[in-house]
């Protein structure tokens, strides 16, 4: 594989997406597809440009924000904001969109700080004090899991001295990123960033009706005094007329739509089989164990440890329950028999403007781009399957055609 560097192109590279861009933020891209996308700054900067007036305008409106259980200064929270920047890097936030990619970026740009909408995950992006940002993006269906693989890529090239730096060297983000789709969190501190979100008015308690004087059941008033009863049912008059029923139509049995298969190779599936071992052994034991811990330190509004706890509960249980269906719809692939064509299973090494890559082909539920291992239904992948070695594979892009050259196929 070649060297990937840390630029806001070579990090969507490095997950098998092609980069479009780059345009400055705060200008339309016109892009109604969802994706990823990464800004980045035009050069690297020694120190966080963190806008201080900003800061003592955001500790003013929220009125919950804390800073390890405090109300900070403008200048406390400065300072330890500022110590998760990282001199070398120009890339300062990776985001996703699974509506439209330019209504995302558009929700960024109008975004204030404190705020808990309409892009409130980029907060500590509105703290810093800069002229313009280059925004990079690609188009994917599936944005949280690239998303994920962009942070992990750009983790891993931090070098260990700047990772040293770091208040949490457990977590490794770009600066305005403070939590991955894993649900993993940067131990920051800092609490309540939002001004919480005012709950509905409840609906009023009933009405009143008034009933003439007269009888009731039959019974007739002595004093002949009317009848006042309250209820919270509709009144008759605004209640509308129901509509018709539809008739059921029961499916006779066994003539139930089946779940789609998952074309899945034998590698993948005992990798799959592995991870949920490890999610409902290990993880999921180790998390409820965290909001036990979390629940008794008492007040759960602004326990940070308890929220981050259940975030990571939700995803981890929304994973299991991805796995487990994948798992009874597998359906294994064959390993090809030294096939002269690229198929699914086939580890295909390629070229691309001189420098070799190498891709595995795999089913789209065990793509994982940042080890070489592509979905058949990626633009890449659609464009090798079918090849022979010594053929090109040609990829349409925004920006014109990328060619790869076959030269083996394992």
């Amino acid at each position: 594989m070649p060297t990937i560097g840390t630029s806001a192109g070579d990090l969507i590279r490095s997950v098998g997406l092609l980069p479009d861009g780059p345009v400055l933020l705060g200008r339309p891209i016109g892009v109604a597809a969802g994706g990823v996308y990464v800004l980045e700054l035009a050069a690297p900067l020694n120190s966080a440009p963190v806008d201080i007036a900003r800061i003592g305008k955001w500790i003013e409106r929220v009125e919950g924000l804390r800073l390890n259980g405090e109300r900070p200064t403008a200048k406390a929270l400065a300072s330890r904001m500022a110590l998760f920047w990282l001199p070398s890097q120009t890339v300062v936030f990776v985001g996703a969109a699974t509506g439209s990619l330019g209504g995302r970026l558009r929700a960024l740009e109008q975004h204030i700080l404190g705020d808990p909408r309409p892009h409130a995950a980029a907060q500590w992006l509105k703290a810093l004090r800069l002229d313009a940002l280059r925004v990079y993006w690609a188009g994917t269906d599936a944005p949280e899991e690239y998303e994920d693989g962009i942070l992990e890529t750009f983790a891993a090239r931090v070098s260990p001295e700047e990772r040293a730096n770091l208040p949490d060297r457990d977590t490794i983000l770009p600066f305005a990123n403070l939590r991955r789709p894993t649900g993993d969190r940067k131990k920051t501190g800092l609490t309540g960033a939002t001004i919480p979100v005012e709950k509905a008015p409840e609906p009023p308690a009933g009405y009143v009706v008034d009933l003439a004087p007269g009888t009731a059941d039959g019974v007739a008033s002595a004093r002949n005094a009317g009848t006042t009863r309250r209820t919270n049912a509709v009144p008759p008059r605004a209640r509308a007329t129901p509509a018709p029923r539809k008739p059921v139509v029961r499916l006779p049995r066994g003539s139930r739509p089946k779940a789609e298969a998952v074309p899945m190779t034998a590698d993948g599936l005992d990798r799959l089989k592995a991870e949920l071992v490890d999610l409902t052994t290990v993880q999921r034991p180790g998390v409820i164990e965290r909001i036990v811990r979390a629940r008794e330190l008492g007040d759960l509004k602004e326990n940070s440890d308890y929220t981050s706890a259940r975030d990571e509960q939700s995803f981890l249980e929304g994973r299991v329950q991805a796995i487990e269906e994948r798992l009874r719809n597998a359906v294994v692939l064959e390993s090809p028999a030294e096939s002269q064509r690229v198929t699914l299973g086939s580890r295909v090494t390629t070229e691309l403007q001189g420098d070799e890559m190498t891709f595995e082909i795999v089913g789209t539920s065990e793509a994982d781009p940042t080890n070489g291992r592509i979905s058949n239904a990626s633009p890449v992948g659609r464009a090798l399957i079918g090849r022979r070695a010594g053929e090109e594979a040609i990829v349409q892009t925004p920006r014109g055609e990328v060619r790869y050259k076959v030269l083996s196929i394992d």
